[in-house]
């Protein structure tokens, strides 16, 4: 009688999983119903950026125009939100160190105009000051006069770059304070040069990123003249590697003037930006590396930036 009766609890409790699925809304899956626990999600969320040859963005794509491949194996898009639809998280990080100084209050004008450009009332952002250490100058805000004030009251300084330090910094924060399904971007005013980091270096700053699932934008305001010398060069080359990996774009502007137009071109491919999702055919949350590739096969003539791949690791 007794494993009888813990037969029947059993199907009985197989009768209610299923009467709650059944039971669902149409269009509504067991994730938004509260009465059906989702143990565990291998949902991985792509932001794509898509151009055409002249740079400017394109909107008019749907999920079957995209091919999208997990280590070598097909993956079926099962979600596309729509291009720049999906709300922003922004880490904005300033470089106030002696590298930069001659340059600083034009950089942080232009980086003004542009958050007043690209912010929406649901958008988020926080600003970091990069310097002998990693600060953050104000924490996540919704609210843009807040994030403007902040970075009035920065001041640029004379001291060491701890450039790695503030990346990884800025990593942390995303990934602890964003919002879930957001896209979270770090976008960088500095040289890319590290004098002073004791914590991370390139390697490691670039896991952070993945390990948040962030994009990373850069703009280097030193100019040509990084040419001049292999330190400059090295420094640039660091943000190129980190865009490059996470589907960012490292801008290395000719002239000062030339800032507002490149903060211009990162707004608008925000705002076009398309939010892929599909669920990972390997089931295993195993912490590994994990190589993305996207592309769109009958539309060669458009150049697609996707992260180039993530880390299985199970959700907290």
């Amino acid at each position: 009688m007794l494993e009888r009766g813990v037969y029947l609890r059993a199907l009985s409790c197989i009768a209610l999983s299923i009467a709650a699925l059944v039971s669902l809304a149409p269009g509504q899956t067991p994730a938004q119903d509260p009465s059906v626990i989702r143990v565990n999600s291998n949902l991985v969320m792509v932001p794509v950026s898509v151009t055409d040859g002249l740079g400017t963005p394109v909107k008019n794509l749907t999920a079957d125009d995209f091919n999208l491949e997990e280590d070598g194996h097909q993956q079926s898009v099962s979600r596309m939100d729509e291009p720049g639809g999906t709300p922003l998280e922004l880490a904005l990080l300033f470089d106030v160190s002696g590298s930069i100084y001659g340059r600083f209050n034009f950089e942080r004008q232009a980086a003004s105009r542009f958050l007043r450009e690209v912010l929406r009332p649901r958008d988020a952002v926080t600003v970091f000051a990069i310097g002998l250490k990693p600060r953050q100058v104000q924490e996540r805000t919704t609210k843009i006069q807040s994030a403007l004030d902040s970075l009035a009251a920065l001041d640029p300084t004379k001291e060491a770059t701890a450039f790695f330090d503030s990346v990884a910094s800025a990593a942390h924060a995303l990934r602890d304070t964003a919002a879930p399904g957001s896209r979270r971007v770090a976008i960088v005013v500095s040289d890319g040069e590290d004098n002073y980091s004791d914590q991370y270096q390139l390697e490691e700053a670039l896991q952070e990123l993945q390990h948040c699932d962030s994009i990373f934008y850069a703009i280097n305001p030193s100019g040509p003249s990084i040419r001049l010398n292999k330190m400059s060069m090295r420094g640039q080359a660091y943000l190129e590697r980190l865009a490059s990996e996470t589907g960012g774009v490292a801008f290395l502007p000719d002239r000062p003037e030339d800032l507002d137009k490149i903060f211009t071109r990162i707004a608008a491919e925000l705002q076009a930006q398309y939010l892929l999702g599909y669920y990972s055919l390997n089931q295993r949350m195993d912490g590994k590396f994990r190589r993305i590739a996207v592309n769109i096969p009958r539309r060669p003539d458009l150049r697609v930036r996707a992260r180039q791949g993530y880390y299985a690791v199970r959700p907290s």
